[in-house]
């Protein structure tokens, strides 16, 4: 990269994290006005059509639940004094409780309360979508230092019909053919988890947009599960333009790129995504798909199918902080980001430019001297490179072997066997 890219880079990654940094205070979950504030803010970065659908709705093998807002919580002890306030903190309520304001003995309180007895200091992550229920969530050194006595109990929230909203983001390619790149926004506090993989993506369409790319580029920024799921049913007729597609999540954190496969494990997403983090030299894993993690498993349920694969830092549940307090703006970095964003738009180069091409002058090799293609090469500091790409895609140009396929079995960059096909076709050799 050069060091302007370089520059371009690090910029990027301080004002992705400037965008967690906004998102982080606002409580999200999988319905509410949460969801709403977060996708107003992104809209700041990208245009984004919001769909609302309605409670009730039958969504594949779901129902769109009930929508859920939150006011304010908080455990006040004999004295008015706030012992655990949802003022302080979003995670300190468990994710759509119902409403509740009582008094009650600490022994009672306590069976509504959860804490991470082994990170003392930290405040866990903790739902109840599905089944109604009320709750806390506080650090075990806070529960420690209560004394027995009665405690005000409230949260003024509320469950009822509404609506639940996810947004989409278009950029129109020169074909019909999707790739979707799909995010999770139901999460509250919680930086890596996944503001730093909705900051990503909305850089990453920032990026493309200023590109005139081969495939259209849907963005999804959706609850987890039911968004993914509702996002599923509304676009079943239309499912078969999606040839592609990358679920982001965890893209903060400092440890190495993780790539999750799809299903398939050989889908051109899941090659494209080894080639680059190979080619690359970065520090990487690549590990097969299980039916558990984030909505990859939703689009790559056998019914749809779809070659759709998760990258990641640190997978889910792989670090400490997942899901606690602990994983905040500062558990994020922007050189991770800015790395993160940059290999998709690395792999997004490829899967945009990876084409099958037919030799039209397949019997002998052409004559390339004639059609100014070694004059080309002129001053060239990769001439042979380049020259060998030429004849490389002449000679696996059969209609079934992809650019990719080139770029593998000749060991060259993709970069110089794309740019060689170009040549090709300029000079009516190739057809794609």
């Amino acid at each position: 990269m050069t060091a302007s890219g370089e520059q371009s880079m690090a910029s990027a990654g301080e004002r992705m994290h400037t965008l967690v940094e906004r998102l982080y205070p606002l409580c999200r979950s999988i319905t509410g006005d949460g969801v709403r504030a977060t996708l107003e803010i992104v809209g700041e970065y990208v245009p984004l059509q919001v769909h609302e659908v309605a409670t009730g709705t039958q969504v594949l093998d779901w129902t769109v639940p009930q929508e859920w807002n939150i006011r304010d919580a908080y455990i006040a002890d004999a004295a008015g004094n706030r012992v655990v306030d949802f003022a302080a903190s979003s995670l300190h309520v468990l994710g759509y409780s119902v409403p509740v304001s009582r008094t009650m003995p600490l022994a009672e309180l306590r069976t509504h309360l959860h804490t991470l007895p082994d990170r003392p200091d930290w405040v866990p992550y903790r739902t109840s979508y599905y089944k109604p229920e009320w709750g806390f969530c506080l650090a075990q050194a806070t529960l420690d230092a209560l004394a027995d006595g009665e405690y005000e109990v409230l949260i003024d929230s509320t469950l009822a019909d509404g609506h639940l909203t996810y947004a989409e983001h278009v950029i129109p390619g020169q074909v019909p053919d999707e790739v979707i790149v799909s995010c999770h926004v139901c999460h509250p506090s919680l930086a890596n988890d996944n503001l730093a993989g909705i900051a990503v993506a909305t850089f990453l369409a920032m990026a493309l947009a200023e590109q005139t790319p081969y495939y259209t580029y849907r963005f999804i920024y959706a609850p987890g599960t039911i968004g993914a799921i509702t996002w599923l049913a509304r676009n079943a007729e239309r499912i078969d333009l999606v040839k592609h597609g990358l679920v982001l999540a965890c893209a903060g954190d400092s440890g190495q790129l993780t790539y999750k496969q799809s299903r398939r494990g050989d889908a051109e997403i899941d090659r494209v995504m080894r080639h680059v983090l190979l080619a690359s030299e970065r520090p990487h894993r690549v590990t097969e798909f299980t039916p558990y993690g984030y909505d990859e498993r939703q689009y790559c349920s056998p019914g749809f199918d779809l070659g759709v694969g998760s990258l990641s830092r640190t997978p889910y549940a792989g670090y400490a902080e997942y899901h606690t307090s602990a994983d905040n703006p500062g558990f994020v970095s922007p050189e991770a980001m800015a790395d993160t964003l940059a290999v998709c738009r690395e792999a997004f180069a490829v899967l945009d430019r990876n084409r099958r091409f037919v030799n039209l002058s397949p019997y002998g090799e052409p004559q390339l001297g004639r059609r100014g293609l070694y004059d080309s090469l002129g001053g060239r500091s990769d001439a042979k490179q380049a020259q060998m790409a030429m004849l490389w895609v002449l000679s696996l140009s059969d209609g079934e072997q992809s650019l990719l396929d080139v770029a593998e079995r000749s060991g060259l960059p993709f970069d110089t066997v794309a740019a060689a096909a170009d040549a090709l076709r300029g000079a009516g050799l190739i057809k794609a």
